[in-house]
């Protein structure tokens, strides 16, 4: 098999650089061993104008049998010949990516020592494959590579033979590829899409593709339409992997439309320090009293149980809990058969994972399975799924979201997924001056955004139940401090259907994520 890569350039910046750039010195010829054959690297032609780097792969067909992850072409039951006649050593597949990454492995980084500015500059580059397998046909090849800032995407598909037009045309194509791309992206970019265009591994997946998918796709495979497509075929449709790409993916994709690190959205099974927000709630004036006490509610039990008073008194079936973390409220929530449909929501697909074995979904009947779903969304997007429940939570949620976001949380809950009751809970900053082991001016958790007093926490609620429609009520929890008041403060909305034509902040986008219900997780 065989690929080309191309560049222009000028006497001040030669074609000849993608030497450097490829590690490759253009008046040699090298060969590598790979796995299965030898790739071989040339240049047929070198100069200040025009480079090409021309890679020429052999196959050899007894080490693809032997080493090849089972009978037929790419462990496919194909027939008993195909392991001896098939297209391996010809058309572009997960062979030639391979080898790309073994060849040229410091390319596909993006380091170059010798010129650190044209790798990280985008060139003008022509990539040439003779033949690749396209199970997709023509239109699938334009709709992977078209939306990765290409020029042009050519794709000629090839004759079965030109000889007997009437035969029609093969599953191969000609690919040329023309634009101003970074060498590196454009490497990253053929080191996945072959294997995908070709739908057959030549290797087993392991756990570890997943990682090598996330590096190769960083930069373009996040927001590229066809990324569930590519992630399934990538990962030979391995679901299990396919679904814990997807929801890293999905982090990716909504860091970089906050402009944040996925660690700052992935970071709900940190435990905060220190626990002043889930410790007892207990005042100076009530610690003799509870010292003699068997054992003191925790503040997060007290939120829990105000919690579901509140969603029991709405005669609710059907609950989201919004921001669900390691999925307590969601636990609670399972215990009461009132509670028809629990989905927990939350955008960190560690703490969603954490959740699942809370509430070991491995072991969950049928009948209690239909019961929970856990999904993984941002809440600042609107997103369709969350429409259609009877209420929904949002416990200690809102601190952890800026100040400039919390319009688009409050559209895509109270503008469009519109529940018949909300129930909102943050803590009261006034309360915190009772917690001996908080030092001052300091919140509760190192994630909190802000921090509120009743006094605004309540002017908040009430311009968001005027602006869409919501009555709304207040519960202190905890104990109610004459002063300071409670050490949590809860606000009940109940939609009244009186929405006010004012403008509000819509978030940029849809959420497109994942869903997990329970049942899947057990099929799994």
């Amino acid at each position: 098999m065989f690929l080309t890569i191309s560049t222009t350039g000028t006497p001040e910046r030669p074609a000849t650089d993608l030497g450097f750039l490829l590690h490759k010195h253009p008046d040699k010829a090298q060969a590598f061993s790979t796995s299965h054959g030898i790739a071989h690297v040339l240049y047929p032609e070198a100069s200040v104008e025009r480079c090409t780097a021309a890679v020429l792969l052999e196959i050899d067909p007894v080490a693809l049998v032997r080493r090849g992850k089972g009978k037929g072409r790419g462990g496919a039951p194909d027939a008993a010949l195909a392991q001896y006649v098939n297209d391996r050593p010809y058309a572009a597949s997960s062979l030639l990516a391979v080898a790309l990454s073994t060849v040229f492995k410091s390319a596909l980084r993006g380091v170059c020592k010798a010129l650190p500015e044209r790798a990280a500059e985008p060139l003008p580059l022509r990539i040439e494959v003779p033949a690749v397998p396209a199970r997709g046909g023509a239109e699938l090849v334009g709709s992977l590579f078209g939306p990765l800032g290409w020029t042009t995407v050519d794709v000629r598909p090839v004759a079965l033979d030109e000889a007997f037009p009437a035969w029609g045309e093969s599953r191969y194509v000609q690919l040329v590829l023309e634009g101003e791309l970074r060498l590196a992206d454009a490497l990253r970019q053929l080191y996945v899409l072959l294997p995908v265009l070709d739908d057959a591994k030549h290797y087993w997946v392991a756990p570890d593709e997943v990682e090598k998918l996330l590096r190769a796709g960083e930069g373009w495979l996040a927001d590229h339409p066809e990324r569930q497509l590519i992630t399934s075929r990538y990962l030979s449709r391995r679901w299990g992997l396919t679904k814990e790409a997807t929801n890293r993916l999905e982090l990716v994709r909504l860091a970089e439309a906050d402009d944040i690190d996925v660690e700052a959205i992935d970071n709900a099974v940190e435990n905060p320090a220190p626990e002043a927000d889930d410790a007892p709630a207990e005042t100076a004036e009530t610690a003799e009293t509870t010292a003699t006490a068997e054992k003191p509610v925790s503040l997060a039990e007290q939120r829990r149980d105000a919690i579901l008073t509140a969603l029991r008194d709405a005669g609710a079936a059907s609950v989201l809990d919004l921001g669900c973390g390691q999925g307590q409220l969601v636990q609670a929530l399972l215990k009461d058969v009132r509670f028809t449909k629990v989905v927990g929501v939350d955008v960190s697909v560690r703490a969603l994972t954490v959740a699942a074995r809370r509430l070991k979904v491995e072991r969950m009947s049928e009948r209690q399975a239909e019961r929970v779903t856990l999904m993984q969304s941002s809440l600042t997007y609107t997103d369709k799924r969350l429409k259609g429940h009877d209420a929904a939570v949002l416990s200690e949620v809102i601190e952890h979201v800026d100040l400039p976001r919390l319009p688009a949380l409050e559209y895509a809950v109270f503008g469009t997924a519109r529940p018949a009751t909300v129930v909102v809970t943050t803590p009261n900053v006034e309360y915190n001056v009772r917690w001996e082991t908080l030092p001052a001016g300091h919140v509760r958790h190192r994630d909190h955004r802000f921090e509120w007093t009743r006094a605004e926490f309540r002017a908040w609620a009430e311009k968001v139940a005027l602006r869409h429609g919501y009555a709304v009520r207040y519960v202190p929890v905890g104990p109610d401090d004459p002063e300071v008041g409670p050490p949590t403060q809860m606000a009940v909305f109940t939609v009244t259907g009186t929405k006010k034509p004012v403008k509000t902040t819509r978030p940029a986008e849809t959420a497109t994520t994942t869903t997990t219900t329970v049942k899947e997780e057990k099929a799994a």
